[in-house]
């Protein structure tokens, strides 16, 4: 009597450990939650600050684009804050949980399945950002409208604001996905990545040539940067950051990231 053997099954696709990322993220169901209260506190916080803006008064000049009404700090820092936690619990709570082990056991390219992590990640917080982003600039610029200080989307400054408020999210959420894991533990990952994001930026002042060039490699520097012009605030400039300087840290940061937690979970047992 001859038996059969197994058939080989076929390695998983790419786009099928996309699929299966975004089955995990839609399924929890703090996942809405979270998007949707940190939306409008980011929006909220821009109306705000928007209507405590004193200085947006009507004249006879031209309005200029105030950058510290529609992207006020304290809600794009929590938008930092929860983005980084959101990416770091993608990969921490599957260690926690144990679900890793099953993972690798179905598929050995652990690699690939950081990468479509990050796809997922990024592809879901760029969303986030970006209404978050159009979200703020319009309502700052709904309640400007009544006091004839409002500025169109043409506006100089205004576009480089809007992409790079709306990329703000995105690549905190690979920051910290990355630290989740090179960490691989809940409360270590979330002090590191708040330390990382925001207090370390705020030891380094542009008084000094070396602490300016620490604080310009930072991501919440480079965002501020690329949000306001030289026009908004120039006593404070110090050595200011360039714009194309500011780009490149947004981009190196979660490639970065992404390419040490590759390497590591290759590396690694699980």
């Amino acid at each position: 009597m001859t038996t059969l053997s197994p058939l080989p099954v076929p390695p998983a696709r790419f786009r099928d450990l996309v699929g299966s990322e975004w089955i995990k993220t839609r399924s929890l169901r703090s996942t809405p939650w979270t998007i949707a209260l940190t939306a409008l506190f980011v929006i909220g916080s821009s109306a705000v600050a928007t209507l405590s803006d004193q200085g947006a008064v009507r004249g006879p000049e031209a309005p200029d684009f105030r950058p510290f009404d529609a992207y006020p700090a304290g809600g794009y820092w929590t938008l930092i804050l929860v983005a980084a936690c959101s990416g770091a619990l993608a990969v921490v709570s599957e260690y926690n949980s144990g679900l890793i082990r099953t993972t690798t056991v179905a598929v050995p390219a652990r690699g690939a399945v950081v990468l479509a992590k990050a796809v997922v990640t990024a592809a879901l917080w760029a969303a986030v950002g970006a209404l978050a982003s159009a979200g703020s600039f319009l309502v700052s610029q709904a309640v400007l409208h009544g006091r004839d200080a409002a500025v169109p989307v043409t506006h100089p400054g205004v576009p480089r604001a809007l992409v790079a408020s709306a990329l703000l999210a995105p690549v905190s959420a690979l920051v910290g996905l990355g630290l989740g894991v090179l960490l691989r533990h809940v409360a270590a990952t979330m002090l590191t990545g708040v330390f990382t994001l925001l207090m370390l930026p705020t030891m380094f002042s542009e008084s000094a040539r070396w602490s300016a060039d620490v604080n310009h490699a930072m991501v919440p520097a480079a965002w501020r940067r690329l949000v306001q012009s030289w026009e908004a605030d120039p006593g404070s400039l110090g050595y200011a950051a360039t714009v194309p300087g500011s780009w490149a840290v947004y981009a190196l940061w979660p490639l970065t990231a992404v390419a040490l937690a590759v390497i590591v979970v290759r590396r690694r047992d699980v």
